[in-house]
C-alpha cells in the first residue's frame, strides 16, 4: 500500500528538519573544537560539545525510526489504526526535532557571536 500523502508530507518535513539539525550540529562542533582545545576545562563548552554530538545521534536514530515507520505502513496488510499511530509517532518526532533544531540554533548563534 502506498504511503498516504499526509504521512509522506510529514516524513518529508521531518527529513528537512533533520537535515537542518545535522548541518547546525556539524557547524557547532566545528566552532567548538578549536575553543575546547584552548579552554579544555570550560564546562559550558563541554556541554555545548555534548549537545551537538547528542543532536547528531538523535538525527541518526530519528532517520532509522522514520524508515521503520515508512516500511511498516507500506505493508500491504496495514490497517487504518496503524497508519493513524504512525502519523502520531511522526508528529511527536517532529516536535522533538523542532526542539532540537531550535536549541542547536540558539547555541550556534551564541558561538557565532563570540567570533
Amino acid at each position: 500500500m502506498p504511503i498516504p500523502s499526509e504521512i509522506q508530507a510529514l516524513i518529508d518535513r521531518l527529513n528537512r528538519e533533520l537535515d537542518e539539525t545535522e548541518r547546525d550540529s556539524t557547524e557547532g562542533l566545528n566552532l567548538i573544537r578549536p575553543l575546547l582545545s584552548r579552554f579544555q576545562d570550560n564546562v559550558r563548552l563541554i556541554q555545548f560539545f555534548a549537545l551537538f554530538n547528542n543532536a547528531l545521534l538523535f538525527v541518526e536514530i530519528s532517520r532509522r525510526r522514520i524508515q521503520a515507520i515508512a516500511d511498516r505502513i507500506s505493508a500491504p496488510d496495514v490497517t487504518n489504526e496503524e497508519i493513524q499511530e504512525a502519523g502520531q509517532d511522526l508528529g511527536e518526532l517532529l516536535g522533538r526535532t523542532l526542539e532540537a533544531t531550535i536549541r542547536g540554533r540558539q547555541i550556534l548563534d551564541f558561538l557565532e557571536n563570540l567570533r
